[in-house]
């Protein structure tokens, strides 16, 4: 499998080097609009988005941003098999896994190493479940195909149950949120700020986090054909991902306040969030993909996804080669 990866990996660096040879010749200059696609739980792009950084430094390439939001990972890497956008931010390690399966043609730019406690089972303070294991025959809120889904699953496992044996409510976060606060579902698996948001305004206890279960793993994306002909821009993006990712870590309290007004959450919420994700932008490997075929083959198993799939058969940007 390794050397599968390595194949498609050269191949698409040299498509990468191919195109970019091309724009130098004269493509590069011709205007370009970005489309970037992004979620709540999207931490460096809102920042970045904030304070126009991206902006100031793809101006040189001639390129311009549109910014498009989703609620969560599915539907944004659904529009970048579409073709609807070009680069998406941070989803959890499950949607890729999702988008493989539906046939999407994905180059792994970036991700950030494991945040496993940033997202968790909850139940209410009076609730009288206890365990993992007591939430058998219990309705359950999440998003589909989000981390919460695959920390839901794992979770389950470790406790003897299988995910056949709960009632299963697919809910964006904020229905999420409503639903568990009206009663309508026993558990919420999310993850921050939500997760954060819920723990300092609601009356709630953490069931499981994913600390020893699942170890929430973030990645960047674009599709291919986009890698293949704009490599500039995706290093542009990737070094600043790198950098906000250490500003963030290094200045908890003024990345707070920044997008404080922008998630319409108290600074004190936010760096409760901040605190739990690691932030650490760094290239993606083959190796640091065997959790992916795991997460693959566990929603296979449970008939939640269509088709097997080998988490190996995508491209991987390499951010510290030049185009010649």
């Amino acid at each position: 499998m390794k050397n599968i990866i390595s194949r498609r990996a050269a191949i698409a660096t040299l498509g990468a080097l191919g195109a970019g040879a091309a724009f130098a010749q004269g493509g590069a200059t011709r205007p370009l609009t970005v489309r970037l696609g992004y979620q709540k739980s999207s931490t460096l792009i809102a920042l970045l988005k904030v304070q126009g950084t991206l902006e100031k430094q793809l101006a040189p390439l001639n390129a311009t941003l549109s910014w498009h939001e989703f609620t969560s990972g599915l539907p944004l890497l659904e529009a970048l098999n579409l073709d609807n956008l070009d680069i998406s931010a941070d989803v959890a390690d499950t949607v890729p896994v999702f988008a493989q399966a539906a046939g999407a043609d994905l180059t792994f730019v970036a991700q950030e190493a494991p945040s496993p406690a940033a997202q968790a089972i909850l139940v209410r303070e009076d609730s009288p479940l206890r365990s993992v294991a007591d939430l058998k025959g219990k309705k359950v809120g999440f998003a589909k195909a989000a981390g919460a889904h695959y920390l839901l699953i794992a979770a389950l496992e470790k406790a003897g149950l299988s995910f056949r044996d709960i009632d299963p409510a697919y809910l964006t976060p904020a229905d999420g949120r409503a639903a568990f606060e009206r009663g309508a579902i026993d558990a919420w698996v999310v993850w921050d700020p939500f997760l954060a948001a819920a723990q300092r305004q609601a009356r709630v206890r953490v069931l499981a986090d994913g600390t020893g279960i699942a170890s929430y793993q973030r990645y960047y994306l674009a599709s291919t054909k986009f890698a293949k002909a704009r490599p500039d821009v995706l290093r542009v993006v990737y070094a600043e991902l790198e950098r906000t990712g250490r500003w963030v870590k290094q200045n908890p309290k003024e990345a707070a306040a920044l997008l404080s007004p922008v998630w319409g959450l108290d600074a004190a919420t936010i760096e409760q969030a901040n605190a739990r994700r690691s932030y650490a932008v760094r290239p993606v490997v083959a190796e640091a993909l065997a959790e992916q075929q795991r997460i693959a083959d566990a929603f296979f198993a449970e008939k939640l996804l269509p088709r097997k799939i080998n988490a190996l058969d995508v491209a991987l940007f390499q951010p510290g080669l030049k185009s010649s």
